[in-house]
């Protein structure tokens, strides 16, 4: 056999651990989230289990975050990943994204220091007042781009 050829090799060991938290978080029970969160993170490979995270995080939040089970799950998981700033910052990122998406108390400026994420996220669905902020001043010209579109599309409504 060459041993260039390429579909014999086996798979790295972290995408196969980075595959089966990706399973193992979709599968948790509320009950177990905390605890496998926290046991994913404790993995070698930073970069991989704070990926895996992250991708069950915006999961999560997606499908919980217009909803009152939202608070207290993210208050959950800000405890289970405090010691880790870019979850923790994604979750205050969801945080406000909810606000803004549910009209609720938020500050423009904290929009503005958002990450690119976020700036996105928001500038494809949201209120007026922050594809306005982002039409403006959002951080990449893509992101004004979208906000400029969405403020349009919703004027016409």
């Amino acid at each position: 056999m060459n041993q260039h050829d390429t579909s014999q090799q086996e798979e790295p060991t972290e995408h196969l651990r980075f595959r089966d938290y990706l399973s193992e978080l979709e599968q948790a029970t509320e009950a177990d989230e905390v605890d496998l969160v926290s046991e994913v993170l404790t993995d070698p490979d930073q970069t991989m289990a704070q990926s895996a995270v992250v991708r069950h995080l915006d999961r999560r939040a997606a499908d919980l975050h217009y909803g009152p089970a939202y608070e207290p799950w993210a208050e959950k998981m800000t405890r289970a990943t405090t010691r880790y700033p870019f979850l923790t910052r994604r979750l205050r990122e969801w945080s406000l994204f909810r606000a803004v998406t549910l009209r609720q108390p938020w500050r423009p400026d904290a929009l503005l220091d958002s990450s690119d994420w976020l700036q996105l996220k928001t500038a494809e669905a949201s209120n007026a007042a922050a594809l306005e902020i982002l039409a403006d001043s959002g951080r990449t010209k893509r992101i004004r781009n979208t906000a400029r579109i969405n403020l349009k599309q919703q004027s016409r409504r």
